[in-house]
């Protein structure tokens, strides 16, 4: 039996904490999960128009093995400067790849969405003292949802985008979280119900009253290059290795397909990183032509794919009106 973590949000993965700063009349943030311990880590691109930093060192066969924060930032190209203000930040607590002289290299992937022109100026006043700002939000309680952090300008399949969160416990005794912000050229409702895809994903009533009202939707803009985007991250208290943790990264993306149509378009940058805490073994299938945690990985693989898709659900169904933009909440009813 699935079930909701605590908080039903990526903090209930014990290891992790999620900090937000975000600017309303920019519309625009950065929301950053940090790992005070390292988390082992992977990642999975696939839209045709990503924004990232430091997603080459997650590869399984490169050096870096532990990530200390991820960043996922509003504001375009020129949003990757929050990443900075989360590396100094870190170092400043001694968090990152050991050097020589007690120094650290604070490891700290990222990816950007665009929501260029939707505030007061074109450019959002980005840098790094929002990354800083947002570390200095963080804790491992509930997580703020809808027109915050990265998902304060958002905007998805022409009504407004959010951030979204969702966790998950398995029958394994582990623990699954996403963490999305979603900017997506296609929609997360179906136009033939006026409800969400995944709207039977649902645990526990988590949706609220707007998981149960069928809307009339707008017309959706027409897609334009490098204008949309999906970033997130999905994590596990369990051990595992970057390879293990690129599959689950990969795996999660079916969720984000399911949730979101269409997905990895060519105006889309869709990226999911997955974090591994460590804190719980996998456990292990024993056989002579079975990878002896082959069985495990499946089941979490399935299970962040299902959060993923929840969290998509709650970016929107959580949003509030912003910058013009119009919130699920806001649309009437068939």
């Amino acid at each position: 039996m699935i079930k909701p973590g605590r908080h039903n949000a990526i903090t209930d993965v014990a290891g992790l904490l999620v900090g937000h700063h975000h600017d309303l009349s920019a519309a625009s943030g950065v929301s950053v999960v940090i790992c005070p311990q390292g988390a082992v880590g992977g990642v999975d691109v696939r839209g045709s128009a990503p924004g990232t930093r430091e997603t080459d060192l997650l590869q399984p066969e490169n050096l870096v093995r532990v990530v200390n924060a991820v960043a996922l930032c509003g504001g375009s190209v020129y949003g990757l400067a929050a990443a900075d203000g989360v590396v100094r930040w870190l170092a400043e607590k001694g968090w990152g790849f050991p050097l020589e002289g007690g120094q650290v290299a604070p490891i700290v992937p990222a990816a950007a969405l665009y929501d260029l022109g939707r505030g007061a100026s074109f450019v959002p006043p980005t840098g790094a003292d929002w990354g800083r700002a947002a570390c200095q939000a963080a804790g491992d309680g509930p997580v703020a949802m809808g027109a915050v952090g990265a998902g304060c300008g958002a905007m998805s399949g022409g009504i407004k985008g959010g951030l979204g969160t969702a966790s998950a416990v398995l029958a394994s005794g582990l623990t699954v979280g996403a963490l999305v912000a979603v900017n997506s050229l296609g929609g997360v409702i179906d136009p033939a119900s006026g409800r969400p895809w995944e709207i039977g994903r649902e645990l526990d009533g988590e949706f609220g009253p707007q998981g149960r009202r069928a809307v009339q939707l707008p017309q959706a803009p027409p897609g334009q290059p490098g204008q949309n985007t999906t970033i997130g991250v999905v994590a596990t208290d369990a051990a595992i290795d970057k390879a293990q943790a690129k599959k689950l990264a990969q795996m999660a993306q079916d969720g984000l397909a399911r949730a979101i149509r269409p997905a990895h378009t060519m105006y889309d940058g869709d990226t999911i990183f997955c974090l591994g805490t460590g804190q719980k073994e996998l456990p292990r299938q024993e056989g002579f032509f079975a990878s002896p945690q082959a069985l495990a990985i499946t089941e979490l693989g399935q299970a962040m794919a299902d959060c993923l898709a929840r969290a998509i659900v709650q970016a929107v169904l959580r949003a509030q009106p912003l910058a013009g933009m119009v919130a699920f909440a806001q649309l009437a009813e068939r």
